[in-house]
């Protein structure tokens, strides 16, 4: 089917090599050393439950991710700001602010330096240290990050290619050992309160996708992996959709094999150790265990430059995208903010970071995953802004609920968090963290009908005038 429509547009065939260049693209988009610490802190937390949690990390750590691609090429959007343009130029302008200070300076980037400092420094320091030990290392790694950003240097990229498939490596060598010789059997693992349920499991490993941010960084990046496809020689929306789809399968689907494994890695540490605060703590400790400190230190060396890999590209990322809207401002300004304000951010630590990412993440994942849906069912939404706005609108109340609901105690807790999470509790699926959805729906069918009625009240009187 896909070669007769290829005869009849005129459009090249791609060949399997094409297909892994994109895969690769994919893949390199949304595996990150930084993402590892997620799944494996989700199989501590889950013990025996770990298969519904699994499945609902999955839908928003894998396939939400894939479909925010997809949005990107279905709608011929630059970025994010396309994505958000129908309803306004002021919404689209404030949701690429959003979204990139989120993976960008607030969250995602100082991330990449806590958890390679947790998984590959932190163990080799005594506990009075830590926190110095923090400071030293965040300061190098975003001064190595700038220094690199400044001159647009291809460097790290080309250093990248041969760091992951180098950690992949030392990666799968883990898995062999761990499963080989486990720690614990996943049958009997402890499942924490949360997850004391298939039901709450399935909805709070959906909630826990969130904090890989890939959804929000498909939105942002995506249009490289179209861009790419587009150069290959498909030009029509639906066989670049359809290109993304193929080899998305391929690329999420190892995606999704490592995040699995390592879920089951997760569940089977509680054989050994207790859940860690976090997902790299308990990295840390598995790696230890099975490898002794120098495969440990030989993986953490791996992980920092990976990570640091990354944190190149956010920050440029971030800077080229704030020069393009706020021309006024340098490239090389924006450069520096990003990095000073990824330093501060990182020095408060990798839980802290965590703790009040989740908020912002359960604020801005419904108003992706709407704009996600509207972006996908083009053809039949038409980008109409009252639909966007109506879907949108009916969204961001209940998505703000969640945000206080789930903030650190500071602000939950107060006369004002707890008004709020009074009121939310109210809301159907409050319980499971998904108060967005009914209105949401409500809202993309009213849109639907106060548009049709207004274009439909809208000619007659027109053609009266």
């Amino acid at each position: 089917m896909e070669d007769e429509l290829e005869t009849l547009t005129g459009e090249r065939k791609l060949s399997k090599k094409d297909y892994f260049v994109v895969s690769s693209l994919l893949f390199g988009l949304f595996f990150g050393a930084g993402n590892l610490i997620f799944p494996l802190h989700l199989g501590q937390i889950a013990g025996h439950n770990w298969l519904p949690a699994t499945v609902g990390f999955l839908i928003t750590a894998v396939a939400l991710p894939l479909f925010s691609v997809l949005a990107i090429a279905l709608t011929h959007a630059k970025g994010v700001y396309d994505i958000g343009l129908p309803i306004g130029a002021w919404f689209a302008l404030l949701f690429m602010t959003l979204i990139h200070l989120t993976i960008g300076p607030f969250f995602g980037t100082p991330r990449t330096a806590t958890v390679s400092f947790t998984v590959g420094i932190s163990s080799f320091l005594p506990v009075q240290y830590q926190q110095l030990g923090l400071f030293i290392y965040s300061a190098l790694f975003f001064l190595a990050a700038f220094i690199i950003s400044y001159n647009e240097s291809d460097i790290l990229t080309l250093v990248g290619k041969v760091l992951n498939p180098a950690f992949l490596v030392l990666l799968f060598l883990v898995f062999v050992v761990a499963f080989a010789s486990p720690m614990g059997k996943m049958s009997t693992a402890p499942a924490t309160a949360d997850y004391a349920k298939a039901g709450t499991s399935f909805m709070n490993g959906f909630l826990e996708g969130y904090n890989t941010m890939d959804a929000l960084a498909g939105l942002a990046f995506g249009v490289t992996v179209v861009t790419a496809i587009r150069q290959l020689g498909k030009k029509k929306d639906s066989a670049v959709a359809l290109v993304t789809a193929k080899s998305g399968t391929l690329s999420m689907s190892m995606v999704g094999l490592i995040y699995l494994l390592l879920i089951l890695v997760g569940a089977m540490s509680l054989g050994r150790f207790k859940a860690a605060a976090d997902g790299g703590t308990a990295f840390s400790q598995i790696v230890q265990s099975y490898a002794g400190m120098w495969g440990q230190a030989l993986l953490a060396a791996l992980i920092v430059l990976t990570c640091l890999t990354t944190a190149v590209g956010l920050v440029a990322a971030f800077a080229q995208d704030f020069n393009k809207h706020f021309p006024k401002v340098s490239y090389h300004v924006w450069l520096a903010v990003s990095c000073l304000a990824s330093f501060t951010v990182a020095n408060f630590g990798l839980e802290t970071i965590i703790s009040w990412s989740t908020p912002f993440l359960m604020f801005l994942y419904p108003i992706s995953i709407v704009l996600i849906i509207l972006s996908i069912g083009v053809k039949f939404f038409k980008k109409d802004r009252i639909v966007y706005s109506f879907g949108v609108g009916f969204t961001v109340i209940p998505a703000f609920l969640d945000l206080v609901a789930s903030m650190p105690t500071v602000i939950s807790k107060s006369s004002f968090g707890l008004a709020v999470v009074d009121f939310r509790d109210k809301l159907p699926l409050a319980t499971y963290g998904l108060t967005w959805l009914v209105p949401m729906l409500v809202g993309l069918i009213l849109g639907l009908v106060v548009s049709y009625l207004y274009k439909r009240f809208k000619k007659p009187v027109a053609a009266q005038g």
